[in-house]
């Protein structure tokens, strides 16, 4: 059954809140402007590592020895990633030989959903009416429910047992006569589902807070990849728990990564960028490469939207008080509050193209004069938005 909650503000309420937010939104605009900045100089010097490394990386084709003469050289090579440990779940009492071992904890919680309804009236005053509903889900955290706003479904989640996400890692991994460190082994792919004959039951059932009249080792199944908490499993109920076990398993891998020994590290560029490489499979150092590029570039353009938008929604808030201000008369408000949006988008549009074009300037000089020319003309849009809305 859905719950509502009805909060009415009056207009100099609104106004009020509405100059308030005028001071987040420069803060959320400034934030945006170092973001945007950042990520040109993040870009750029990233690729610039990218380019330092592809020029005097090595094909090795032989990874069977140790070869000190590669001692200090960045080399490209395809090879196992393999490993003799056993790594074990000490709580579960799950062990394999494996890169890695990982645990993941679902709980079944009552979930607090809201739909937020805004009515304008007369006068400039504002009612909001918020539909709360609750449902049974499976989460990845549990849920405190003691903060719920109806009060009828406070205090109703409970969990059997509060199991922590964790990975186990093999120590030593190897790579042909090489070690792999621990942040090249960590971005092997290829998880599978683990398979379990059995569990520690009597570990497990120190941390199960079973009802009374249960035991908590008979509250503990088994099922594929999954350890599942709760008196039945095909019929979940609050507070159950289900723990699924993945593993990487040996696996080819292609790396780019600097020699230091019989292990490697990161290759530092001139720029103070470091960089290194993993692939699952085998891979030219060509391909390699090309990927790297890809990824930075495409971090790049997602950046670049996000400190757009960020700037957009500051203007917006910098603006909220003419819509505010202009709903006495409801209609009079929402037109003011279109006007305002395509100005905050316009303008926050050029505004990023100023700052990425400033960062160009200082890192890619010869880009930066189109997208100059293309902020004016976007200030220039603008203006004459706003020049029509004046004259109507």
């Amino acid at each position: 059954m859905a719950y509502t909650e009805t909060e009415s503000k009056s207009w100099f309420q609104r106004i009020r809140e509405s100059f308030a937010g005028v001071l987040t939104g420069i803060i959320l605009i400034c934030a945006a402007t170092w973001l945007l900045w950042w990520n040109e100089e993040r870009t750029f010097k990233t690729a610039g590592a990218i380019g330092e490394a592809q020029l005097v990386a090595q094909d090795v084709e032989d990874i069977s020895r140790v070869d000190p003469s590669l001692n200090g050289k960045v080399i490209h090579a395809m090879g196992r990633a393999d490993t003799k440990d056993i790594i074990r779940d000490t709580l579960f009492g799950v062990e394999t030989s494996a890169i890695n071992l990982k645990r993941e904890a679902e709980y079944y919680q009552y979930e607090e959903e809201s739909h937020t309804e805004t009515r304008k009236k007369l006068g400039g005053g504002e009612e909001k009416v918020t539909t709360y509903t609750y449902n049974a889900n499976w989460v990845d955290s549990p849920i405190d429910s003691n903060n719920f706003k109806d009060t009828s479904y406070r205090g109703r989640n409970i969990i059997l047992a509060n199991v922590e996400d964790e990975t186990i890692r093999a120590k030593d991994v190897t790579f042909g006569a090489y070690k792999l460190p621990q942040f090249l082994a960590d971005r092997i792919g290829g998880a599978e589902p683990m398979t379990l004959s059995s569990v520690d039951k009597k570990s497990l059932a120190t941390v199960i807070n079973a009802p009374q009249g249960y035991n908590a080792s008979d509250m503990i199944h088994v099922q594929g990849s999954t350890v599942y908490i709760g008196a039945n499993p095909g019929q979940p109920t609050i507070g159950d728990v289900r723990i699924t076990f993945t593993q990487t398993p040996p696996a080819d891998v292609s790396i780019i990564a600097q020699v230091t020994g019989n292990t490697f590290e990161p290759f530092t560029a001139s720029n103070g960028y470091k960089f290194s490489r993993l692939e699952d499979g085998r891979h030219s150092s060509s391909a390699m490469f090309e990927d790297a590029r890809s990824e930075n570039n495409m971090m790049a353009w997602i950046l670049r939207i996000v400190g757009a938008i960020l700037v957009m929604l500051g203007l917006n808030m910098v603006f909220n008080p003419l819509s505010v201000i202009a709903d006495v008369i409801p209609i009079l408000g929402t037109i003011v509050g279109a006007g305002a949006g395509v100005v905050s988008f316009l303008i926050g549009l050029a505004w990023s193209l100023v700052v990425i074009a400033v960062a160009w300037i200082r890192f890619r000089p010869l880009i930066a004069g189109g997208l100059i020319a293309a902020a004016l003309l976007l200030v220039y849009l603008s203006y004459m938005k706003g020049r029509k809305a004046a004259e109507a």
